[in-house]
């Protein structure tokens, strides 16, 4: 089987692998001036990360929309984040109105550390609430902050997940790590074990580590975010032997991609899985079968 080397390519190498789709985990949508200074930020790509960082899929929301049907991605986490105090309430309230706006979109939401968090969470849980983003290093958050104790004590009994990107790459030339890396997460974990987590581009460049981890408890998961393309590969490269352990890890592994801030099309990132060479059962649970049953939508056909 040929993997797909445009996104056009991709909708027939799912029909030969017998999928009606992609079940990724890890695609952002902001309210539309959070998303253009996220934008502006990879804009200046070589300072930050030593490398330019053309955004691949700058357009419109609804342009955006029609792109990821087209892949099949039919099911869509609106992921965003907050990064500082104050931020939450406006992002779930835009969240959920986003959701209801868009029928094909999950209705998601965000954590920060601050009075209040427990019940702004209780009231997305009782919303519906299906996916969650937090990003350690952007937010400069610790995971096991005291603030946050309440909300992932509902988001663990709620069985919702929460895509956590807490791994130390890719760096920012300038920032320091802060509360990123295993040890908070692990910290974490011994507290609320029965958490769904998902570590985000399998925890780059601390592979291993995160991946002792999902050994550990069994709510655990990784996301494949940008991990193996030829770009991510020049700044955080998955070792050859953690590849194999990723076979191992199977039923814990789901897609991710980051879309649209990547700097290469969608396909490539499929095209990237394909070359590890793990096999096509490998493939169809990671970019189908282990995203469905982590999000609670039909195995088989989409919504």
């Amino acid at each position: 089987m040929r993997a797909p080397r445009s996104d056009a390519e991709v909708p027939a190498f799912l029909t030969e692998l017998g999928l009606p789709g992609l079940a990724d985990v890890h695609v952002h949508f902001h309210p539309d001036r959070l998303m253009a200074r996220i934008w502006e930020f990879f804009d200046d790509g070589e300072a930050r990360y030593g490398t330019p960082w053309p955004i691949r899929y700058r357009t419109s929301t609804q342009e955006r929309l029609d792109t990821l049907a087209a892949l099949g991605v039919h099911d869509v986490p609106a992921l965003t984040y907050a990064h500082k105090p104050g931020m939450v309430a406006a992002l779930d309230a835009w969240c959920a109105d986003f959701a209801r706006e868009h029928p094909q979109v999950l209705r998601c939401g965000t954590l920060y550390p601050e009075p209040g968090m427990t019940e702004l969470t209780a009231a997305a849980v009782a919303d519906g609430l299906r996916l969650v983003k937090v990003h350690v290093t952007v937010s400069d958050l610790a995971p096991d902050d005291d603030l946050l104790g309440g909300s992932w004590e509902l988001l663990a009994a709620a069985r919702v997940p929460v895509v956590i990107h807490a791994g130390t790459g890719p760096r920012v030339a300038g920032r320091p790590i802060g509360h990123a890396g295993p040890e908070a997460v692990g910290r974490l974990l011994a507290t609320h074990p029965d958490l769904t987590l998902v570590v985000a581009h399998l925890g780059m460049p601390e592979y291993d580590a995160f991946a002792d981890l999902v050994e550990r408890y069994p709510r655990v998961h990784l996301d494949t975010t940008m991990a193996g393309t030829d770009f991510m590969e020049r700044l955080a490269p998955v070792p050859a032997s953690f590849v194999s352990r990723l076979g191992e890890l199977r039923e814990r592994v789901v897609l991710g991609s980051d879309f649209p801030n990547i700097p290469y099309p969608y396909a490539h990132q499929l095209e990237a899985l394909h070359r590890w060479g793990l096999g096509d059962e490998w493939l169809r649970d990671v970019l189908w079968h282990n995203g469905r049953r982590l999000l609670g939508l039909d195995p088989v056909a989409p919504t």
